[in-house]
C-alpha cells in the first residue's frame, strides 16, 4: 500500500507540474518577449481585484496596496539571441579566410627563425 500511495503522490505532483506548464504556455510566459510583458501587464491589471474578492470571501479586511510600477528595461532577449547568432555565423563565415592568414603567418615565423 506504501508503494502504491507513493504513486498515487507522484501522479498528482506530476499532474500539478503539467497544469503550471500548460497555464504558462496558454497564458503566453512561455512565448516571445512581447507575449510574456503582455502577459506580466495583464496579471498586473487581474490582480488586485482578485486579492479584494478573496480578501471579501473569506471575510477579511485587507487594505489592497498598489504595487510600484515595473522597471522599464530597454532589454530584449529576442533582439539579443538574434545578434548573438549573427556574431557566430559571422566569425564562422570569416573562419577559413583567417585560418587561411594565420597559417601563412605562422610559416612566416617559422622561416624566420630558422634562417
Amino acid at each position: 500500500t506504501v508503494a502504491a500511495f507513493d504513486s498515487f503522490r507522484f501522479v498528482i505532483k506530476g499532474s500539478l507540474a503539467g497544469a503550471a506548464v500548460y497555464m504558462a504556455y496558454d497564458q503566453g510566459l512561455l512565448g516571445s518577449g512581447t507575449q510574456g510583458a503582455e502577459a506580466l501587464r495583464k496579471a498586473q491589471a487581474a490582480l488586485p481585484p482578485a486579492i479584494q474578492e478573496w480578501t471579501s470571501y473569506l471575510g477579511w479586511e485587507v487594505r489592497v496596496v498598489q504595487l510600484p510600477p515595473t522597471p522599464k528595461f530597454d532589454f530584449s532577449p529576442s533582439d539579443s539571441w538574434n545578434k548573438g547568432v549573427q556574431t557566430v555565423m559571422s566569425a564562422l563565415s570569416v573562419a577559413p579566410t583567417r585560418a587561411c592568414e594565420y597559417t601563412v603567418e605562422g610559416w612566416k615565423y617559422v622561416k624566420d627563425l630558422v634562417k
